[in-house]
């Protein structure tokens, strides 16, 4: 391997690190800890089960009362823009935290490029001067 390569690939090394782990900003953070919330079965969970009781107290309202006058009538208009604001919140923010996550993924694949093109001159090298050894051996 030349100094170059070496020098290339020391370069890689160096830059991978800060690139990674640096320090994120509150958004960032904020929407990586969104992210893995958003993305459990605790959420999936209690999200059902909110709206599983938002229904219920809707239908037991109308049942109980004489009016028979409901915070949120059956269509459940109110839970629907409810539901259509944490869509219309929560997709971006979780696509951020995505993005955020390719660029890693990217640095950490030209990484391994770089340390996978090391090992085979290497072993190249190596086995040139196996060859050698072995011809030096058969004369």
């Amino acid at each position: 391997m030349n100094r170059k390569e070496d020098i290339k690939i020391r370069h890689i090394v160096n830059d991978t690190h800060p690139l990674i782990n640096h320090s994120r900003s509150l958004g960032q953070r904020a929407a990586d800890s969104l992210t893995k919330w958003a993305g459990s079965w605790i959420f999936i969970f209690g999200f059902f089960s909110f709206l599983i009781i938002w229904m219920i107290i809707n239908s037991y309202w109308l049942v109980q009362h004489e009016r028979g006058n409901p915070f949120d009538p059956f269509p459940f208009i109110l839970l629907n823009l409810v539901l259509s604001c944490l869509a219309a919140i929560q997709a971006p923010v979780i696509l951020m935290s995505q993005n955020r996550q390719a660029q890693k993924d990217r640095i950490k694949a030209e990484y391994d490029y770089q340390v996978n093109r090391k090992a085979e001159k290497e072993i190249r090298e190596i086995k040139n001067k196996l060859d050698k050894i072995l011809d030096k051996k058969r004369k």
